[in-house]
């Protein structure tokens, strides 16, 4: 007999009625189905954290490329002309970072100081998520800075206000001596991300020169289109161009730690959904052995009439095959429905639990806090990993069955006729 006829009758099972066996099988895909849902979501929102994140650090903190230059640190503008014939170059700018004191009439905080171009602020990638909360985003040609949301919050700054930053310079004997300059706050913002909102104190590059210590090295922040793919060849092209003295810093490179970290954790989390689906595939290999068992008089009437063991063996393991890839399409098209609308759906559920929490005069209830999580969560739909996540549901599956499916076409047709 062809395979066509034990992909039809294994179809039939999985679809026929309850008490020729079909209730097993489709018991067992809704369990696939219901193991599945929970490890697209953690995937959508892992993947979404990650690059919401990365994105902000990309775009406001480290760039997609730094150099440096070894030989002459506040020198690295040399090398502009050189780097804007780079294909797929989005900007240039030059950047140094300090360390200072910030101080109000409130509070002092330490803060990073960034002294940044003001074309940077101008760029697509700091528009985007360098959002606005109060005064603006320029900076003009005085002392002016912006602050980040946190930062400004812990010392009591507003757009307006005047604050003063303690830095150092070096005096003629080669000691450093502290240093004293105002500054007027011309906005504050926030990245999204409080970890790089309590941080930033972002001036103008001609004040930073002004402020930071002479030994405070330039460097450029270089932004290509595509960062993510086309980073390798961005870097290889830099190192023709430029002498031995420039170091060159790709952004995985110089995030290296906390990428890992992310990839690592995301990793993990799917390892342990991995074994909710290796749970599901053994409801299969019940699901199968109980079929067997049903559909024991209609193994002995297919061998009766000269089936093999092998076709006979192949009804069951199409049964377990169609049965997993049923449960695979629920369970990933609906994972993929709630992660795509995972912003929507915690949203509702802050305001049914801040209601219920009303009830007993608790705080509002607040699953993912601005303080220390994304507003919101970037949708990133990682086509190969779905795929492979339902081909290895569908193969523990078939795996998983084979040795029901096996037992199946070693059955004897006369000692099962003898029953009935």
């Amino acid at each position: 007999m062809r395979a066509g006829a034990a992909f039809f009758i294994g179809l039939r099972y999985l679809l026929g009625r309850a008490k020729e066996g079909g209730r097993y099988l489709r018991g067992a895909a809704a369990g696939i189905a219901l193991s599945l849902i929970p490890i697209v979501v953690t995937l959508l929102v892992a993947d979404g954290m990650i690059r919401g994140i990365t994105d902000r650090y990309l775009e406001l903190g480290t760039g997609h490329i730094q150099i440096f230059n070894h030989m002459f640190p506040r020198q690295a503008a040399q090398a502009i002309p050189e780097i804007e014939t780079l294909d797929n170059l989005r900007g240039v700018w030059q950047e140094a970072h300090g360390l200072g004191i910030l101080v109000s009439t409130r509070a002092s905080r330490g803060a990073t100081i960034r002294a940044v171009e003001r074309s940077f602020l101008e760029d697509e990638g700091s528009l985007k998520y360098l959002n606005v909360i109060s005064g603006e985003r320029t900076l003009g040609t005085g002392s002016e800075v912006l602050l980040g949301e946190e930062l400004a919050r812990q010392i009591g700054a507003e757009a307006g206000s005047t604050v003063r930053l303690m830095t150092v310079r070096n005096s003629v004997e080669g000691r450093f001596i502290p240093r004293l300059s105002t500054f007027i706050v011309r906005g504050i913002v926030s990245s999204g991300y409080r970890e790089i909102d309590s941080l930033w104190c972002i001036m103008s590059f001609e004040e930073g020169m002004r402020i930071l210590p002479e030994t405070t090295p330039v460097f450029l922040t270089l932004k290509i289109n595509d960062p993510y793919t086309g980073i390798d060849q961005a870097v290889s092209a830099l190192y023709d161009k430029l002498d031995p003295g420039y170091s060159i810093f790709p952004w995985d490179m110089l995030q290296y730690a906390q990428y890992s970290s992310y990839r690592s954790t995301r990793q993990l989390l799917l390892f342990i959904m991995a074994l909710i689906v290796l749970v599901a595939a053994v409801n299969v290999s019940s699901a199968t052995s109980m079929l067997v068992i049903d559909r024991q008089r209609d193994i002995a009437v297919l061998k009766a009439g000269g089936a093999r063991a092998a076709f006979t063996s192949g009804i069951f393991l199409w049964s377990a095959m169609l049965t997993g890839l049923v449960g695979s399409v629920i369970g990933l098209s609906a994972g993929l429905i709630i992660g795509t609308n995972i912003n929507g759906i915690l949203h509702g559920l802050e305001i049914v639990l801040s209601f219920f929490s009303s009830l007993f005069n608790a705080d509002p209830v607040t699953i993912l806090s601005s303080g220390y999580y994304l507003e919101s969560i970037p949708v990133i739909i990682d086509g190969i990993a779905i795929f492979l996540i339902g081909l290895f549901t569908v193969l523990c599956s078939v795996i998983a069955s084979w040795i029901p499916a096996r037992r199946a076409g070693k059955l004897k047709p006369i000692e099962i006729l003898r029953k009935y």
